[in-house]
Parts: C-alpha cells; structure tokens; sequence
C-alpha cells in the first residue's frame, strides 16, 4: 500500500474508532483524525513486528484494517485518559 492509502485507512479507522468509543473527545475532528492515521500506523507496524502477520498490499485485507481500527482505539483512549480534562 501506498502513503495515501494508509492516510485513507488512517482517516477510516480514526472515524470507526470515534464512532466505537462515542463521547467528546479534547482535539475534536482533526485531533480523532490524526490519531486515527498514526492509530493506523502503529497498529500495522505491531501487526508486523510482534503478530507475525506481514503488511498486505491490498487495501481491503481484514486484518490490516482491524490492526488500523485496533491501533486507532487504542490512541484514542490514552489521548481521552491523557487529555480527556482540558476542555471542561
């Protein structure tokens, strides 16, 4: 996959993640967006590293995206425990 297709995977998984874990968050639109592409980058770099299960070049394999969904998920609760206050 290109750099483009994994923004746009990235941009998916942060609007799946935010649709997942409803609420508000402190960054808004663009804060859930960017978490969702590094959500996509570092949840397909740990699917390579540690789960044995190489990058697909193909857009739609179901397990680069659950990997981008999972890595997505995982930023945004540590953004919302990390700066979950600031807006209040």
């Amino acid at each position: 996959m290109t750099v483009i297709s994994w923004l746009i995977l990235g941009l998916l998984a942060g609007a799946i993640a935010k649709f997942l874990l409803p609420g508000r968050d402190p960054g808004g639109l663009i804060g859930t967006t960017l978490i969702g592409i590094a959500g996509a980058f570092i949840g397909g770099w740990i699917s390579a590293r540690w789960m044995d299960h190489p990058i697909s070049k193909d857009f739609y394999d179901g397990a680069t995206w659950a990997a981008a969904i999972g890595g997505s998920l995982v930023l945004l609760v540590a953004y919302r425990l990390l700066f979950g206050n600031s807006r209040d």
